[in-house]
């Protein structure tokens, strides 16, 4: 019953969050292009990068969208035109969104994902930043050592002693919970609670849980000295970070897809985990991070 009261709270807010925003993003301060992103740390510096890049190569102006919500909210968001292009992964957009059984082949996810997205939704799927960004089965190191656990099987002995704390999309999606549950034969004492996405590190240190499902590119896994199991069945789908961009915004500025192909390819899994770490960790601020970054590679 929890669980459901949970669920319909949450679904209830996912729509007053899609039906809020209306206003803030059809409002304009003069931009061109709307670039929004979710809401983690991770997604607020891509959506920066990306704005920046188009500012920098191009005439045209950017309205930022940070922190607009989920996957289901930014892509209800840009299927109806209130946004431009966000940073999306490739997984959770192919799972999630197109709600197809998990593929492992990241190349044949990419061409599935393009053809179906601009067929179902007038929508451009372009090159990878460079970086897959994969979810995190991630336990305390003193727990990993004192167990040597490495790997999601290895951790099954124990979990039905432990506490697993997920946020919402990973416990009701196509690619989350309930089917690595299933591939691994997960259980744990109670029901995995339903946790923000910025409080599960916290939580796991803190030991009111003792499993989170975090992002391989969190800066804060190493720094807080935290073990990410080992994915030994290989459950999870690639989840390459792509962008994702309106056709019709395309067609009407045809510079912007130069501009946003030149991102392709420049961004390596251990790049994003550092720059994650500098806001983060370092508490930087994050224009100043991606203008650092940029000119570290040599981009306009």
């Amino acid at each position: 019953m929890k669980r459901f009261l949970a669920f319909c709270i949450l679904t209830f807010a996912v729509l007053l969050l899609i039906a809020g925003c209306t206003p803030n993003i059809n409002s304009s301060s003069g931009g061109n292009i709307i670039v929004a992103s979710k809401d983690f740390t991770e997604q607020d510096i891509l959506g920066e990068l990306l704005a920046q890049q188009i500012e920098a190569t191009t005439n045209l102006k950017v309205d930022r969208r940070p922190r607009l919500g989920g996957s289901f909210v930014c892509h209800s968001a840009i299927t109806s035109g209130k946004i431009d292009a966000y940073i999306e992964y490739t997984g959770t957009a192919f799972t999630g969104i197109l709600r197809q059984k998990a593929v492992n082949d990241p190349k044949e996810v990419y061409q599935r994902l393009k053809q179906a997205y601009a067929q179902q939704f007038n929508l451009e799927v372009m090159p990878s930043l460079g970086f897959e960004n994969t979810f995190a089965m991630t336990i305390r190191g003193e727990d990993a050592k004192r167990n040597n656990i490495q790997t999601l099987s290895q951790a099954t002995q124990y979990t039905p002693q432990w506490r697993g704390g997920f946020g919402y999309e990973f416990l009701e999606r196509e690619d989350g919970f309930p089917g690595l549950a299933k591939t691994y034969d997960l259980r744990f004492a109670k029901s995995p609670q339903i946790m923000d996405l910025g409080l599960i590190y916290r939580a796991l240190i803190q030991k009111q849980v003792d499993m989170v499902a975090g992002n391989s590119t969190d800066g804060q896994i190493s720094r807080l000295g935290l073990v990410v199991l080992k994915d030994d069945k290989q459950y999870f789908p690639p989840y390459e970070t792509v962008p994702i961009v309106r056709q019709e915004i395309l067609q009407k500025y045809p510079e912007l897809k130069t501009a946003i192909a030149s991102l392709a390819g420049k961004i390596s899994a251990d790049e994003m985990r550092q720059l994650n770490y500098l806001v983060e960790g370092e508490l930087r601020d994050i224009k100043d991070v991606v203008q650092e970054f940029r000119k570290s590679k040599g981009l306009k």
